[in-house]
């Protein structure tokens, strides 16, 4: 299997201390099943033209040109060279500003993660060096990096034997919670209840294990187009009747810890089942043969 191409290659540097790094994106959409627009008479694929939105004339690609909206319906046209002029230039550096604890980072600011490993064997102890500075303090190092001409501030973590690097976005792409927690209402919940729903937590407990995830969409859609590339009848799955609406919270999560203690002893006696089935089986044959050795 050929090596994957790197997706940045720079240097990571903190203080006097630098090495040579390259980043990969740590996660993909490739294997996700995809759909072409096509003419259903023909199964040709099709292609999409820029329309002006007035006079419906196909625009070619000599008269595109990029504007920003200053009020309704008026643009102001954006040069490609004063685009250019705005646009950070990358250094290829990776220049760590600080260092945080982990848990302070706020999830909702994480956007996309990269691979970090040495990039040639010139700079392993610098990294492994601060790699390891990370591990044993338990601190996250927040940089800044140029990708596609836009500056990201990117946080670095210890991972196995490299590093993650997950850019975050910048507090204006972050929508305030308050906008839509603000008028949730806080109602009296009783000890009983949140001591009940505790117990239904810890029958469910289990340990992060992403192998476990199932994309189920994904594998019906990959059924669908085999079923459908062999000619073979396609039939709409029954949906599930959606339960009726809780009366009682209380009672709801009574029945929801009942059930939950049904099925694990229900998976017990089914684990034990057939060693019961065994036994009797070696005397039905005992008794048979010596039947047979009394005949």
């Amino acid at each position: 299997m050929a090596a994957p191409r790197a997706y940045w290659k720079g240097t990571l540097k903190l203080s006097l201390v630098s090495c040579p790094v390259a980043l990969y994106p740590a996660s993909t959409t490739v294997e996700k099943t995809r759909f072409h627009m096509i003419n259903r008479e023909t199964g040709n694929r099709l292609k999409q033209q820029m329309v002006d939105s007035e006079t419906g004339d196909v625009v070619d690609g000599d008269q595109k040109g990029r504007g920003y909206e200053v009020s309704k319906g008026k643009y102001v046209e954006i040069e490609k060279d004063e685009l250019e002029a705005v646009q950070i230039e990358s250094n290829h550096t990776i220049d760590i500003d600080s260092f945080v604890p982990e848990g302070e980072i706020d999830k909702r600011y994480l956007d996309h993660p990269y691979y970090i490993r040495p990039d040639g064997k010139a700079g392993v102890d610098a990294f492994a060096v601060i790699r390891d500075a990370m591990k044993d303090q338990d601190r996250v190092a927040l940089a800044r990096i140029v990708l596609t001409n836009r500056e990201h501030v990117i946080a670095i973590e210890p991972l196995d034997k490299g590093m993650l690097g997950t850019t975050l976005r910048y507090p204006y792409e972050v929508r305030d919670a308050d906008d839509y927690f603000d008028d949730i209402k806080s109602p009296k919940v009783t000890k009983d209840m949140i001591e009940l729903a505790g117990h239904i937590l810890d029958s469910k407990a289990a340990h992060f294990d992403p192998s476990k995830f199932k994309d189920e969409y994904e594998t019906a859609l990959k059924a669908l187009v085999r079923r459908k590339a062999a000619g073979k009848p396609i039939k709409a799955a029954a949906r599930e009747e959606k339960p009726s609406n809780v009366v009682s919270l209380m009672d709801a999560l009574k029945q929801s810890l009942k059930d939950r203690k049904g099925g694990a002893r229900r998976a017990g006696s089914s684990a034990r089942r057939p060693a019961a089935h065994r036994r009797p089986a070696k005397k039905a044959h005992r008794s048979s043969a010596r039947s047979r050795k009394a005949g």
